[in-house]
């Protein structure tokens, strides 16, 4: 999406050209296939640890970390291979994000018009906003020391980035309609 809004706000002339549907194909395998890799690479490890006696995992789903917290062997290279796999997963996609909205502010702040300003921050705004709630508990999740946070802290973070995050995208992407805020002004208003 963000390189989608960078060629939208910074080459809107050639957007047909450059979003074609090979480059989406492309885009999405990509990410897919990163997905795939890392879960073909790592779910065989962390499942082929050894428990010490019967363990429930004290979660809300089989999250890695909570399941590599409940080996009984030494697990630092484990954490450093999720470490360096979380930095080409999770960092590599976010610093892309980060450079293309440096591009569309770059863009933006040339806009001689308020309106066309407001329009690529509107465009813009709701993105950001999905990416920074998904992003900020997915780096807090993955990229410290596997002991360093609480059973309880991880398991928040889990419900937030599975449930909420995707609960509230729909929301956050239709605000950015006028009538559907009308429509919400008008809701909250009559009560």
């Amino acid at each position: 999406m963000a390189y989608d809004r960078f060629v939208a706000v910074c080459k809107p002339l050639h957007y047909m050209i450059i979003m074609n549907p090979k480059l989406c194909l492309g885009l999405v395998s990509a990410a897919w296939g990163g997905g795939l890799a890392n879960s073909m690479a790592m779910s065989p490890v962390t499942l082929h640890l050894p428990r010490c006696g019967h363990h429930r995992v004290d979660h809300f789903l089989c999250e890695m970390p909570a399941l590599i917290r409940m080996a009984c062997v030494n697990t630092m290279a484990i954490e450093v291979t999720v470490f360096v796999l979380a930095v080409g997963i999770v960092l590599s996609p976010l610093v892309f994000i980060l450079v293309s909205y440096g591009y569309i502010m770059r863009a933006v702040l040339q806009i001689r018009s308020a309106s066309g300003r407001q329009k690529v921050f509107n465009t813009c705004g709701s993105h950001l906003t999905v990416v920074s709630l998904f992003y900020g508990n997915i780096i807090y999740m993955y990229m410290q020391p596997g002991n360093s946070s609480s059973q309880d802290q991880g398991k928040f973070l889990t419900l937030f980035y599975n449930i909420v995050t995707p609960l509230l995208n729909p929301l956050i992407y239709t605000l950015r309609n006028k009538e559907v805020k009308g429509a919400l002004r008008r809701f909250l208003l009559s009560k």
